[in-house]
């Protein structure tokens, strides 16, 4: 059966005491262009944590200590006209740790929520709280098929994928749900389109990524 969203956190557990939330430092230009839509991207954790268990920075996502975990946000982008995209545009709101704290079940790196807010959010609205509480209704109005029984079944394909998604997400399309599969053929993210609405949208070729046909692999953290 689909689960919420918030379920792909399985068991997860904030830790105690204060929230470090770390320095971000711009990593490109400023742009502050008109939005055209956005995108929601989802990260499939076991594929990420696969080599990154004993990581000191990806301690919360990776150890296991935390909890584990399917899809997490990676983020919430704001998308422009073509292959321009608003980013880093100046604020003086950096994330709270109380904020923070508030969305690890659902992103658990204080350095990526912090990133995000930085470089996508400060684009959108004027504050972080803002930002993420757009960012969790999106997320929390998800609901998810079984993946590990899904990356069981032979001949698995980017379609079959989507196609998981679509059915337990009435009112989406598979032509709204881009991936990225690496290079090795395994499912790295989830990227869902929308319009300037938030409403499901189709997705240009660029947040689409592989057809419908192209094998793909699941990742199961075993």
């Amino acid at each position: 059966m689909p689960t919420a969203a918030q379920a792909q956190a399985y068991q997860c557990a904030v830790p105690q005491g204060p929230v470090s939330v770390p320095r971000v430092e711009r990593d490109g230009p400023v742009r502050q262009t008109p939005i055209a839509s956005y995108t929601l991207a989802l990260s499939w954790s076991p594929e990420y944590c696969r080599t990154r268990q004993n990581s000191a920075r990806d301690r919360q996502q990776c150890s296991g200590e935390s909890g584990r975990f399917g899809f997490i946000v990676h983020g919430l982008w704001p998308e422009g006209q073509g292959r321009q995209w608003p980013q880093w545009c100046p604020t003086r709101r950096p994330l709270p740790p109380a904020e923070a704290r508030r969305n690890l079940c659902m992103t658990p790196s204080a350095r990526l929520l912090a990133n995000e807010w930085a470089k996508h959010g400060t684009c959108m609205v004027a504050s972080p709280e803002a930002y993420f509480q757009t960012t969790r209704i999106l997320w929390n109005s998800l609901r998810w098929p079984d993946y590990d029984r899904l990356s069981r079944q032979d001949g698995l394909t980017a379609g079959d994928i989507r196609q998981a998604f679509v059915q337990a997400n009435p009112g989406w399309r598979a032509q709204q749900v881009g991936l990225v599969v690496n290079e090795r053929g395994w499912l790295q993210e989830m990227r869902l389109c929308y319009g300037r609405d938030f409403r499901p949208r189709n997705c240009d070729s660029r947040r689409f990524g592989p057809t419908d046909s192209t094998p793909a692999k699941i990742w199961r953290g075993i």
